[in-house]
């Protein structure tokens, strides 16, 4: 998969998995933290996001040290899924 359709889909399913309704793919920039100041997410939604990765793209993130630089932005997601993805 090209890596701005895959950006595309990630937004797409954050927005789903995390029930984010008030956003659009539009929303969310591919360099925007996902923490924080970016676009707010807490530590219960990086639990969803390790598992939208497992499920969605068979990447099981075990290391919370991993998951801190995984899950940064739409941009660090997408390159680890093509560098680490079993589907």
């Amino acid at each position: 998969m090209e890596t701005t359709e895959l950006k595309e889909q990630l937004k797409r399913q954050i927005i789903q998995f995390l029930n984010l309704t008030d956003l659009t793919p539009a929303d969310i920039k591919d360099d925007e933290p996902l923490f924080g100041d970016g676009l707010g997410l807490d530590s219960i939604d990086s639990l969803e996001l390790i598992v939208l990765m497992k499920k969605e793209y068979g990447i099981d993130i075990r290391d919370p040290r991993e998951g801190r630089k995984v899950l940064v932005d739409v941009a660090t997601m997408a390159e680890y899924i093509q560098a680490h993805s079993a589907k």
